[in-house]
């Protein structure tokens, strides 16, 4: 029985190399690249993977990739790994043995550790993550941060067989700006339309700050833990404000400036509230169907 690895990449170079020299012994990899400006490519071609490509376009996170790279792997079993997460020798022995006599399972739930800058997220774990599956029986949506199904019996790995545990590699604090950035935009995408006020704009972050600090037991990792719980303050922040200026985007009158660059569409806005000013200066009447 043999193994595929599938990987999906977007300008992955910083963490690649270190990633795929974990993964020696298995027998394939795949990695999905989509569209990298980076040499993200280059290096998993040094290490023998098979590179495939996946139209970027608009797409700002790897989700429709996912179905397109498990598709092409050659083998039977499969296992996804994040351009940062480390596969220990021990978790590649016990998957390879797994196989052998695999029953009716057809997923595994793996643990994963997680770290803050230098200190191991230990309240986060197991963090189970399916990730091991028999590639014809899952279906992994294209949707953000969306979980694949399985069709069919799950096995998960017991919590105590750290040597077993994906290493997710902690992103510096620039990567976690970033990083934050990014996914607060996807998430603001995808959350319902609601009133946003300055109430909400402070309470909420407040709120996201102490449920990591405290819920989340953040504290117990020191001055990293207090960078963790205020990123997420933060993500909860602009996650909101990016929902707001959604709304105000395209609720103005004259409104829906969803393609024109951001400087033209505010200054579209900036130009359009003045006329609205100045008509009610002059007593003029209009409906909200335009200017």
């Amino acid at each position: 029985m043999a193994i595929s690895v599938v990987l999906n990449t977007y300008n992955a170079a910083k963490s690649l190399q270190k990633v795929l020299s974990c993964l020696k012994g298995f027998d394939e990899i795949v990695v999905c690249d989509m569209e990298s400006t980076d040499n993200t490519v280059d290096i998993a071609r040094s290490f023998g993977a098979k590179v495939i490509s996946f139209p970027k376009e608009q797409h700002k996170h790897c989700g429709p990739a996912r179905n397109f790279a498990i598709r092409r792997a050659s083998n039977e079993w499969v296992l996804v790994v994040d351009a940062d997460e480390l596969v220990s020798q021990d978790l590649r022995q016990f998957l390879y043995k797994f196989i052998r006599k695999p029953g009716n399972v057809k997923g595994v739930y793996i643990p994963r550790m997680n770290f803050i800058l230098d200190r191991f997220h230990r309240s986060a774990y197991p963090d189970y993550r399916m990730r091991f599956f028999a590639r014809d029986y899952v279906d992994w949506s294209p949707e953000f941060h969306a979980r694949p199904v399985v069709e069919g019996e799950v096995y998960k790995i017991p919590s105590n067989r750290h040597n077993l545990a994906l290493v997710h590699i902690p992103p510096t604090v620039e990567g976690m700006i970033e990083r934050s950035n990014r996914y607060t935009t996807l998430e603001a995408y995808k959350m319902n339309p609601r009133k946003i006020t300055s109430l909400s704009l402070l309470y909420y972050p407040f709120i996201r700050f102490f449920n990591v600090y405290l819920g989340k037991a953040a504290f117990r990792c020191g001055t990293a833990g207090l960078i963790l719980a205020t990123n997420a303050s933060v993500c909860e922040f602009y996650r909101l404000a990016k929902l707001y200026e959604e709304k105000v985007r395209h609720n103005i009158v004259g409104g829906d400036f969803g393609d024109l660059p951001d400087e033209v569409a505010l200054e579209k806005i900036r130009l359009i509230k003045e006329l609205r000013k100045n008509r009610k200066k002059a007593g003029m009447v209009y409906d909200n169907s335009g200017v």
